[in-house]
């Protein structure tokens, strides 16, 4: 009776964790078996359309943007689409309460006008290739990049691990650093929602901006000058004006950042009820301080804008992935399927035991990385000191309160939540002598803000801080702090990721996410949200103006496009909405697995045209990082006919889509 429970416990664990179809983000230079799974979907083209080395693909018309993002190229003058959020440093430090693009947008009228966004880069992956042998034979890592580097001018490379570490692969990029904003519509369409959107299904955010990548003369990369050109790419998508339907193939290509796919129910359970709760609550009172200043003066709402958007983010996401990880039981189910491997590796000396050994290790290292976690979420938030530039500036005054209540709530933050044999004691000197956390950090803040002060007790702090985290590094045997993780374990899970692709033949296994050039595809497709509740796959501009409203700031449209609403004046883009009435369409939903970083990625129709911007997951699709559900895990693109109709009929930059090539 416990083999046949054991059989079936086994038999359930497999059929509930088997890959399913459209997951995965797959190596585009290992795309080939995964064709014609992609060709029953929708898909028209080869392999070789997707990535090549020695003939212009897809992959040319792809960027890494800025490092954090994806952006795509759409003519062959380096015009290039990125999200507005993945723009939005670089239009917050073009603007001003003079010229306050954010608000209003900002549109070139010519390439003279385009706007330099210093310190913006983008990258072109030149090729990829594993080089596990090599490293194997005594290579090292920094001889390949180095060899690979002194090939080409602007050349950057990588070696980067997959299947944590039974696999090497190099990464070699080309780099332009002389990228220009074009145009971005403004906030109220651009971030048309804010954060109370985010996440959210139906959306109506027309999250796209524009820039254009830059060369020398000769099309190589440069620094900025007034002499270089639009740089002329090998490829560059072409814009389908057909539009999508639901059941319609649709392709990402990004640079997805993490996921974690393969690990054990001992992290699944660190998440979901000791880190996401922890920082969702630390990051509620920091966005309630910095939403507050806001309120009350624009030129801090601009000051704001850019870190309120960047802590907000993860902070909804880690609500929603609290919540998918609950529904799926993705700890239980785990738990379940670590046993079957167990059970299997019961009799095989080199997986005999290793899930037992990755528990007691997670064990050993979660309090350490939680002290980690903690201290990024509170102290090392704090400027110690601010610079003098900031200080000189006027602005600094009125920020002085949001300031001080911001280093108020990091030390309080901190001295609640630390376990107290792990408190710093410079913290707990300083609480102690000044009587409360308050009054401690009342103290630093004067410290960090005045620069005749003697500031030995703030250098005291921060040499503490380093100290502690090179310690707990150190302790865990880190050399970047990215995910919940040791040395050791990473030598663990190279031993249990070897051993689940020899016993679990059925899955198909694809590496994690890492920054890396990938392919994730799917359909176009709405879901059930909850009992009786489908949310269709489309959404129009009927949908903007029934969230319009003049009297909140992420709610306020232009004027434009009341009146074009109101003419139905809506040009060449005009479709037949539900009801039969002219409308614009403005979002759409994919089955396409994305994380953070495939922001800005080109979503591509089953020809390669361009049909979509990638830029954000429904609230609870957020858990896909650890596990994917197709029934409801879905990415949101702005529809490209949007994009092109913001351009033309509300920015009056029409020019621009002379230059692109439209189907």
């Amino acid at each position: 009776m416990k083999l046949k429970r054991t059989l079936l416990l086994v038999l359930c664990t497999l059929s509930a964790l088997a890959a399913v179809a459209d997951e995965g983000m797959w190596l585009p230079s290992l795309i080939q078996p995964r064709i014609k799974e992609m060709r029953q979907r929708g898909f028209r083209l080869t392999a070789e359309d997707i990535y090549a080395v020695n003939k212009a693909s897809m992959k040319d018309a792809v960027v890494s943007f800025g490092g954090f993002c994806t952006g795509e190229l759409v003519s062959d003058r380096g015009l290039l689409f990125t999200n507005h959020h993945c723009g939005y440093g670089a239009i917050q430090a073009l603007s001003s309460v003079e010229h306050d693009y954010l608000t209003y947008g900002y549109w070139a009228r010519s390439e003279a006008e385009e706007l330099p966004a210093e310190g913006l880069y983008v990258r072109i992956l030149v090729r990829m290739e594993e080089v596990t042998d090599r490293i194997a034979a005594g290579e090292t890592a920094g001889e390949i990049i180095a060899e690979a580097e002194a090939e080409g001018k602007g050349y950057r490379a990588s070696v980067e691990q997959m299947y944590y570490g039974n696999q090497q692969f190099l990464f070699v990029y080309r780099q332009y650093d002389d990228v220009r904003l074009v145009g971005t519509p403004p906030s109220s369409i651009g971030r048309f929602g804010g954060d109370t959107d985010n996440w959210i299904w139906p959306r109506h955010t027309g999250d796209f901006s524009v820039f254009r990548v830059y060369a020398a003369p000769d099309n190589e990369p440069a620094a900025y000058s007034p002499e270089n050109v639009p740089y002329r790419p090998r490829r560059h998508f072409t814009v389908s004006t057909r539009g999508v339907e639901e059941g319609d193939f649709a392709l990402t290509y990004g640079f997805p950042g993490s996921t974690q796919q393969y690990v054990l129910s001992d992290a699944v359970d660190y998440v979901q009820h000791r880190s996401d709760p922890a920082k969702i609550a630390i990051r509620t009172a920091r966005l309630a301080l910095m939403a507050e200043a806001q309120a009350e003066d624009p030129a801090l709402r601009i000051f704001y804008a850019a870190r309120y958007a960047n802590v907000a983010n993860a902070w909804k996401k880690w609500q929603g992935e609290v919540l998918g990880l609950e529904r799926l039981g993705t700890a239980e189910r785990k738990r379940a399927y670590e046993e079957a491997f167990d059970l299997w590796a019961a009799d095989r000396a080199g997986y005999r035991g290793t899930v037992g050994e990755m528990k007691r290790e997670y064990a050993r290292i979660i309090p350490h990385y939680f002290d980690l976690e903690l201290l990024s979420e509170t102290l090392r938030t704090l400027p110690m000191p601010y610079a003098a530039a900031e200080l000189r500036d006027p602005l600094f005054e009125a920020r002085r309160p949001t300031e001080r209540a911001l280093w108020r709530l990091a030390v309080g933050e901190y001295a609640r939540r630390c376990e107290p044999g792990s408190m710093l004691p410079a913290v707990r000197a300083g609480i102690d002598a000044a009587g409360s956390a308050d009054s401690y950090a009342d103290r630093l803040f004067d410290l960090a803000s005045d620069t005749t002060a003697r500031a030995d007790e703030l250098a005291a702090l921060k040499g503490e801080l380093a100290g502690r985290i090179r310690a707990l590094c150190d302790s865990l045997g880190l050399v970047r702090v990215r995910t919940l993780g040791s040395a050791r374990l990473d030598s663990l899970y190279k031993i249990y990721m070897r051993g689940l692709q020899e016993w679990d033949r059925e899955r198909a296994f694809f590496p994690d996410a890492n920054s890396t050039l990938r392919v994730s595809y799917g359909i176009v497709s709405g879901y059930e949200y909850a009992d009786g509740e489908y949310h269709l796959p489309l959404t129009t501009l009927d949908g903007i103006i029934a969230k319009d409203d003049p009297n909140v700031y992420d709610y306020d449209i232009p004027q434009r496009l009341r009146d074009l609403y109101a003419a139905k004046d809506y040009g060449r883009w005009a479709v037949d909405g539900p009801d039969g009435r002219p409308t614009v369409p403005v979002c759409f939903l994919a089955t396409c697995q994305t994380t953070g970083g495939n922001s800005g990625s080109p979503v591509l129709n089953g020809r390669g045209e361009l049909v979509g911007i990638n830029f954000d997951r429904t609230w609870r699709s957020t858990m896909s990082d650890l596990e994917f559900d197709p029934s409801i895990c879905r990415n949101i693109a702005v529809d490209i006919r949007y994009v092109l109709f913001v351009i033309d009929r509300v920015g009056g930059a029409g020019y621009l889509l002379d230059e692109m090539t439209l189907r």
